[in-house]
Order: C-alpha cells, then sequence, then structure tokens
C-alpha cells in the first residue's frame, strides 16, 4: 500500500458506484471540516488499467467532493495495485457502515459485490467447485443481513428508476417492492401509471397479487386499474389535530376515542341545525 498525495483532476469515481454522493446537509458539515482540517483520512484508490498515472477511487467519493468544494488541488490517498472485482468488494464493504443507506444503495451494491465475487471465483483455477459455490453466495454479501435479505434487495435493480424513487422515498416499502420487481418493464410502466393516476401505491397483497397474475398470462390496464383502486384501510383519509387544541375542552379523565365520539357527535348537531335553517 503506496500513501502519495494525490492531484483532484487525476481522480474518477467508480464505475458504477452505487452509493449517492449529494450535496445536503452532511456534505456541507463534511466541507467545513475539510477547509479546517484537511482531508483527515485517506482516500483508497487504483491506477486505472489505460492511464497508471491517474486513479479510480475505490473508498472516499464524498471525501473527494467535500474536497472539491473546499476548493483543494490534492488529497491524501492510499495507491492500492488491484483488479476491479477486488476494488468492489472494498467499495462495497467501506460503504455498508453508513446509517442511512437508501434501499436503492443496498441494491445496488449488494449487486456490485455479489457480481465480484462471482468473478472471483471463475478467475481462480484452484478453487475446487464447492470453495467456488461459497464464494458466489449472497449469504457472503454481507455480515448483518442474510443472503435472502441480500436477494430481495437485489431484485430492487430490476425496477423502473420511478418506482425505484418511490422505495428510496419510503411511499413503496421493500415487499411490494420486490414483487414489483418481477414485473416486464412493459407491466411496471402500466403499474406506475395507474399508481400516479389514481394518487395510491400497491399494498403488500396488492402486489403479491400483481406479481401472480404476471406469472399466469400477464398483466392487462383493466385488472390493474380494479386492482389498485381498492381502498386499503392505510390510505383511507384521515383528520388529524393536534391533541394540545382540542385537550382542555374535554374531561381530563376522556380518552382519545371518548373524544373523537364527542366531537362527531358536535359535527353532527351542526349539521342538523344548520340543514333545519335551510329549511
Amino acid at each position: 500500500m503506496n500513501r502519495a498525495i494525490v492531484e483532484l483532476c487525476k481522480l474518477h469515481p467508480f464505475d458504477g458506484h452505487p452509493y449517492k454522493v449529494q450535496d445536503d446537509e452532511e456534505m456541507e458539515a463534511l466541507t467545513e471540516s475539510v477547509k479546517a482540517y484537511g482531508v483527515m483520512s485517506p482516500l483508497i484508490v487504483r491506477p486505472l488499467e489505460k492511464n497508471r498515472s491517474e486513479y479510480e477511487v475505490v473508498s472516499g467519493h464524498r471525501r473527494m467532493r467535500a474536497a472539491e468544494k473546499a476548493g483543494m488541488k490534492t488529497v491524501p490517498a492510499f495507491i492500492l495495485p488491484m483488479d476491479r472485482a477486488a476494488a468492489a468488494i472494498v467499495l462495497v464493504d467501506s460503504n455498508l457502515h453508513r446509517e442511512h443507506l437508501l434501499p436503492s444503495e443496498k441494491a445496488f451494491a449488494y449487486k456490485l459485490k455479489l457480481d465480484a465475487l462471482k468473478q472471483q471465483g471463475k478467475r481462480n483455477d484452484f478453487t475446487s467447485r464447492q470453495d467456488v459455490g461459497k464464494s458466489e453466495s449472497a449469504d457472503q454479501v454481507s455480515e448483518t443481513e442474510s443472503g435472502r435479505q441480500v436477494q430481495r434487495y437485489v431484485r430492487l435493480t430490476y425496477l423502473l428508476p420511478e418506482l425505484l424513487k418511490l422505495a428510496d422515498e419510503g411511499k413503496i416499502s421493500l415487499t411490494p417492492a420486490v414483487y414489483l420487481s418481477y414485473l416486464s418493464k412493459e407491466e411496471q410502466r402500466l403499474v406506475l401509471e395507474e399508481m400516479e393516476r389514481s394518487d395510491c401505491t400497491p399494498s403488500v397483497g396488492q402486489a403479491y397479487q400483481l406479481k401472480e397474475q404476471s406469472v399466469k398470462g400477464g398483466l392487462a390496464r383493466d385488472f390493474v386499474t380494479a386492482l389498485l383502486c381498492q381502498e386499503k384501510a392505510n390510505q383511507k383519509e384521515r383528520l388529524k389535530i393536534p391533541m394540545e387544541r382540542i385537550r382542555k375542552f374535554f374531561p381530563a379523565s376522556y380518552t382519545s376515542a371518548q373524544m373523537e365520539e364527542e366531537i362527531v357527535k358536535m359535527c353532527e348537531a351542526r349539521y342538523r341545525k344548520r340543514a333545519a335553517m335551510e329549511r
């Protein structure tokens, strides 16, 4: 491992880098830290195959961006000669500890590492078939999540970008998103159009039905419309009133349910009075 000072103009993001580098509040804080103290933790880079005087960033994309924003021309870096598969594994592992990873980031990170493990297995002529199978297993991808969970996240890479964005925003949870990933691109587009038209998202049960119908014979627009238009308990329109605004109008012993019942009764009485005046 060689430690060096590398010019920023000679650094390139890792091709297919799965983690988002956003100019958000955390980036602003990191930039201010870099301005004050410099880049405290060196980046990890590898020489490019086509131009050994330039480098691909393996670990440190956010630090590189912060250094750019801080106006720096160089950064400290460890230069590690390694192939793409080894670099991909280091890249994924060096970021999986972050607290707020988006579903899309995990999805593409897990896929990148799984593909790299498979590539390493194919290249190792001295590895037995049994060992190759282990190296390619999804169980080897994450130390904190099972191979099955890893595979579920990898399924998200088959989603349309618009649906994956909804998963990142928390508008579609993981399980429905996984079911939707089994639909063809045309079917996903059909579902997305109905979601936008009806302003709804599929529940777990609905997403499962969409997947099953797709397997049986494909999705028709009428089926998608009828299914997604079904009212779901978690999507019923509700009125929320802060408790501090109404608590003083009720006895201290009243529960939320009792207060709700009283409010409904008052609304009904007001409605009947107004209806009588309009006759």
